[in-house]
């Protein structure tokens, strides 16, 4: 444990661990023994996007009214993403912000969700509608983790890690099951120094968003149905349309569009892809509640050329379409 987080941790006038129902059996009580706080205050959640809402971060703030948290509390955000954006949250806005810790154990928040101080939770059908940026203390990276989180969490969070690879790295498009771990530090640092240059998202930060404009929409429509997708799941999808505009847009070459469609077999053999063309007028329809937007205008995050992204392209409405429809073509393949 470093010094600073001993600090942290000793500095607190009261300790809370937020988790959910499926980490909790697993790493809660070794979290704590850790950490030394055998007696922190747990709020344990249920699991999943669809509870990443208000009703639940009112769940986390009464918690810590009634326990008499101060200004001075910290708040553990042990899990994945939907734990690492809504406990943020929760402390970032609690007593106008007290001091949160973040503790990943899944490989999408190793690698993307529990750093770069973004928090949020979805409202109004939205993905991340409301947020804050709001830095964590501490984000703990430890792939022990790992160890008992299902495969299809680790597809979910490789389509991220592919993410970096476009942006930033084409070595990082190698990742597979197989050598995953070795690559996770890697994406931490890509993250961290684009969002050094830009903390609050005026630029460069961007391109981050790659795959995401489409993906969230993808994401918040599954989340209406019996087949709900996890993030990276979604954001594989979005990177399928993410590339095809490339092509169309930015003069990408083909071959990139074409080497990344022969993962998808990996990425997505555990989802459930139910998609039709009945779902191409809601998935519009969420795309239209896209934080991004400027008016009523998607802004994407396109490639010219692998490792070179552009950010605010506009894109006309009937190709957006004809990229769902391509999409529809790829998965109907699976």
């Amino acid at each position: 444990m470093s010094d600073k987080l001993k600090h942290t941790i000793s500095a607190a006038s009261k300790v809370f661990i937020l988790t959910d129902e499926n980490v909790a059996p697993f790493w809660l009580p070794e979290t704590e023994y850790w950490l030394g706080c055998e007696n922190a205050v747990e709020i344990i959640l249920r699991p999943g996007e669809k509870y990443k809402n208000l009703q639940t971060v009112q769940q986390v703030w009464k918690t810590l009214l009634k326990h008499h948290a101060d200004r001075n509390a910290l708040l553990v955000n042990l899990g994945g993403g939907v734990i690492t954006d809504l406990g943020g949250f929760a402390a970032s806005t609690y007593k106008r912000g007290i001091k949160f810790i973040n503790i990943p154990t899944t490989l999408l928040a190793m690698v993307d969700a529990a750093i770069g101080g973004k928090t949020g939770i979805d409202f109004g059908g939205g993905k991340n509608q409301i947020g804050t940026f709001a830095e964590a203390e501490e984000v703990i990276i430890d792939p022990v983790f790992l160890e008992t989180l299902p495969e299809r969490e680790i597809r979910s969070g490789m389509a991220e890690m592919l993410k970096y690879g476009f942006i930033a790295d084409a070595n990082l498009l190698n990742v597979n099951l197989e050598n995953y771990q070795q690559y996770i530090t890697q994406c931490g640092e890509i993250k961290r120094e684009i969002v050094a240059q830009d903390p609050t998202e005026k630029g460069l930060r961007k391109i981050l968003n790659f795959g995401h404009t489409i993906g969230h929409a993808i994401e918040s429509h599954s989340l209406t149905t019996d087949c709900p997708l996890l993030h990276g799941e979604a954001v594989a999808l979005g990177m399928i349309a993410a590339l095809w505009l490339s092509v169309k847009q930015c003069g990408l070459d083909e071959k990139v569009l074409q080497d990344y469609e022969k993962k998808l077999p990996i990425l997505l053999s555990e989802a459930e892809l139910n998609l039709t063309e009945a779902d191409v007028a809601p998935i519009l329809s969420y795309l239209a509640l896209d934080k991004k937007n400027k008016g009523e205008k998607a802004q994407f995050v396109l490639l010219e050329v692998v490792g070179k992204p552009v950010w605010d392209m506009e894109v006309e409405p009937e190709l957006v379409k004809a990229s769902l429809y391509y999409i529809l073509n790829k998965v109907s393949r699976q």
